[in-house]
């Protein structure tokens, strides 16, 4: 058992970057294993571009690993994509942990670009073999549905070996997906009891596929919030992410102290997931520095002491 403790941000609550830079310099001299940023192209609301945001964090980071939660392929060209991955990695040495996505069919991007959402699940399949081809194959031929290649290839190559390819998603769609094309699952809004479902169902998949997926490469993510369900930010973010999604708030946001947090990540590793992309409440850049401060002090020493690592043999 190897649990892992990253956090994420959706929006943008700092008044500049200088905020933000505290606020990921907190995370990278505090231990947090990895920060991850969702991907949102059309908003009124500050959200950061996912890919611009890896770029920036490589040449900020010298420890933490990040990735994309998830970018939605979809809505991307794979080619270039897979450029930015490869320049992400090479430039981070080995930091980059791609994941991917089709999208939320509620997005607003689909409207405002004038996209057919029923086309997302297979543009994203055949993204995904493009850029598996590109990183490891010097000429890459494709003929598809939605895109064709001819010759195309990319350099220099991705530092990592085996670039991660984490796919998200919780439909039959998304597990196939996984299990043919990732090296791991992360969940959105899954609960503990849905994300232990879509483990198993993964595994067993795998397992009928002649594959298999590494234990410590099914990961979960939650909101978090130090105080009560009636604080102003957790109604407000309970709110919003009710009208975003439809789904019950209280089923899914951990709100109380550090206790609290430690054992919603207990019934997840339960089920089998030990990566964690855990995202903090605030109404603003301070209050999101203060429960990452919280968290840095309170839930990651919990946490490594319940689940102590284990140092792999050579």
């Amino acid at each position: 058992m190897t649990v892992a403790v990253g956090l994420g941000l959706m929006d943008f609550p700092f008044a500049g970057a200088a905020d933000y830079w505290r606020w990921v310099d907190l995370c990278e001299s505090g231990g947090v294993d990895s920060i991850w940023q969702t991907d949102r192209l059309v908003s009124r609301q500050p959200i950061l571009e996912c890919m611009a945001t890896m770029a920036a964090l490589a040449g900020r980071t010298r420890r933490l690993r990040f990735g994309m939660n998830v970018v939605s392929l979809a809505l991307r060209d794979p080619v270039l994509l897979a450029k930015q991955c490869a320049t992400i990695d090479v430039l981070s040495e080995g930091r980059l942990l791609p994941a991917f996505g089709i999208g939320s069919p509620v997005g607003p991007e689909w409207q405002a670009l004038n996209l057919d959402t029923r086309t997302r699940g297979k543009r994203t399949d055949e993204g995904l073999e493009i850029i598996r081809h590109l990183w490891r194959e010097d000429s890459v031929d494709f003929d598809g549905t939605h895109y064709k290649l001819r010759g195309a290839s990319i350099s220099p190559k991705p530092v990592q070996p085996d670039l991660p390819m984490w796919i998200g998603g919780s439909s039959d769609a998304a597990i196939r997906r996984t299990v043919r094309y990732g090296t791991g699952w992360q969940g959105g809004g899954e609960t503990p009891e849905q994300a232990a479902r879509i483990v198993t169902a993964i595994k067993e998949a795998a397992a009928g596929a002649g594959r298999s997926i590494e234990e410590d490469h099914y990961g979960a993510s939650f909101p978090f919030y130090f105080g009560t369900p009636q604080d102003r930010a957790v109604t407000a973010a309970m709110t919003a992410y009710s009208k975003r999604t439809g789904r019950e708030a209280q089923d899914y946001f951990a709100v109380g102290d550090a206790a609290t947090i430690v054992e919603r990540i207990a019934r997840y590793v339960e089920g089998g997931v030990e990566k964690f992309i855990l995202r903090p409440v605030g109404a603003d850049g301070p209050e999101v520095l203060a429960q990452t401060q919280r968290l840095i002090e309170q839930v990651l020493p919990a946490a490594a002491t319940r689940w102590p690592k284990v140092v792999k043999q050579a």
